[in-house]
């Protein structure tokens, strides 16, 4: 979950309408699948949720953060957003915890 400017709402409804294709290819490179993103007004939030389907998420979530077309996204993204007071250092998105699941 992470807090979106409100005056911002626009562009990164903007943004996500065309997400960058090779962004898009990295996402799935990197074995994530059905990845959405939802916005909650008028608290202003973000919740983002995939699926992991691969084997050692470390790996993969270094590789996307590696590369040079999603880092520039997360440029052009990264100013819409505004992370959570309790957010842990180093991160950017913060966790939730689960607390219910029927599959």
């Amino acid at each position: 979950m992470i807090a979106v400017q409100p005056e911002k709402i626009a562009e990164y409804r903007r943004l996500h309408a065309a997400v960058w294709p090779e962004v898009l290819q990295k996402i799935t490179q990197c074995n994530i699948h059905n990845y959405v993103i939802y916005l909650r007004e008028p608290e202003n939030l973000l919740f983002a949720h995939f699926e992991y389907h691969g084997d050692d998420w470390a790996h993969d979530a270094a590789l996307m953060a590696a590369d040079p077309v999603t880092q520039a996204w997360w440029r052009v993204c990264g100013p819409c957003q505004n992370q959570l007071d309790s957010v842990a250092k180093g991160e950017w998105w913060a966790p939730m915890e689960e607390v219910f699941f029927h599959p």
